[in-house]
C-alpha cells in the first residue's frame, strides 16, 4: 500500500505578522513548524503502514527551507520525502497549491500507484480547508473530509470505512480506494522520533522537484498568476466588551431554553424582531 501525506511548513501562529501592503503573511524571521493538523494525518498514515505494510511518501510545497519539515516527518518514520520548490510556485493560493500538489501526486503515481492521500483538515496560517478537497477533485479521488476515525480498511477489497464528524453527530462513510482523507485534530498522537529514524532523516537526500519534475504542464496556473484569490484586508477582530447573559436551564425543557435564549437576543438588539418580520413578509 502506498500512502502520500501532504504537509505544510507554517509560521508559528504566535509570531505571525501581516504585510501592510500585500496583506500576505510575512514569513521572514518567523520560526516555522509543521502544520499541527498535518501531524494527525501523518500519524494515521504511519499507523496504517505499520499495520498493512507499504510506503509512506511525504510531500510539501514551499521554499528550500521547507526541507526541515520533511526531515522532521522522516524522523517520525516516513519512508520518502519530496520537496516541491520553484519560483513559479511563489504566491500560490489554495487553487494554485492544489494544482501543483495534485500534479506531483499524479507524477508519484506513475512510479508507484497511490492508494491513499492524507492531509490535515486545514492549516493554521490559511484556515481554509480547501487544499485537500481541491486535490481530490483534480485527481478524481473519493474524498473523506473531517475524519475522526478509520473504522475498517481492507486493501485487498480496496474498501475503507470511516467516521466523519458532522454537525449534530457522526457520519459512517464507506468508499473504495484510492481516496483522499483529511484528518481531524485530536484523533491520535504523533509518535516519538526514534534515534535510528532521526539519524536516517539527517542523512536523507530530500528529492527536490521543480515545476517540470512535478509534472506541472501549465505554468500559468501556478503562483500569483494562477491565484484568483485576492485578500482585501487582514485585521484583528475588535474585542467584545459586553458580558454573556446567563440562562437558567435547570428543570426547563429544550423548547423553554430556546425561547429564553431568543428573548435574550431580542433584548440585546430590539430592532432585530422587526427586521426579521420585514424579511419574512418580503420573502
Amino acid at each position: 500500500m502506498h500512502i502520500v501525506v501532504c504537509i505544510k511548513q507554517v509560521p508559528d501562529s504566535a509570531q505571525i505578522r501581516i504585510h501592510p501592503v500585500t496583506n500576505t503573511i510575512m514569513r521572514q524571521g518567523v520560526p516555522t513548524i509543521i502544520n499541527p493538523f498535518d501531524l494527525f494525518a501523518l500519524e494515521e498514515a504511519l499507523a496504517l503502514r505499520d499495520r498493512f505494510g507499504g510506503t509512506v511518501t511525504v510531500i510539501t510545497m514551499g521554499p528550500p527551507m521547507a526541507d526541515a519539515a520533511l526531515r522532521k516527518a522522516l524522523s517520525f518514520g516516513a519512508d520518502r520525502a519530496i520537496l516541491l520548490t520553484d519560483r513559479l510556485f511563489a504566491g500560490s493560493d489554495t487553487l494554485a497549491t492544489s494544482y501543483v500538489l495534485s500534479s506531483a501526486i499524479a507524477r508519484i503515481g506513475q512510479e508507484t500507484p497511490v492508494d491513499m492521500v492524507f492531509t490535515g483538515k486545514q492549516t493554521i496560517d490559511g484556515d481554509t480547508a480547501q487544499v485537500g478537497p481541491g486535490i481530490a477533485v483534480r485527481l478524481g479521488l473519493n474524498q473523506l473530509t473531517y475524519v475522526e476515525r478509520i473504522v475498517e480498511l481492507d486493501p485487498s477489497l480496496r474498501r475503507i470505512v470511516v467516521h466523519r464528524r458532522a454537525e449534530g453527530g457522526v457520519q459512517v462513510l464507506e468508499t473504495r480506494l484510492p481516496c483522499l482523507i483529511t484528518m481531524l485534530e485530536g484523533t491520535n498522537h504523533i509518535r516519538f522520533a526514534g534515534m535510528d529514524d532521526m539519524f536516517r532523516a539527517a542523512r536523507a537526500e530530500i528529492a527536490t522537484w521543480g515545476a517540470a519534475e512535478a509534472g506541472v504542464d501549465e505554468p500559468g496556473r501556478c503562483g500569483l498568476r494562477g491565484s484568483p484569490t485576492v485578500v482585501k484586508k487582514v485585521f484583528a477582530p475588535t474585542p467584545r466588551t459586553e458580558k454573556a447573559t446567563p440562562i437558567e436551564t435547570s428543570g426547563k425543557s429544550p423548547q423553554e431554553i430556546a425561547d429564553a435564549a431568543i428573548d435574550v437576543i431580542f433584548a440585546a438588539k430590539p430592532s432585530l424582531r422587526s427586521e426579521m418580520a420585514g424579511r419574512r413578509q418580503a420573502g
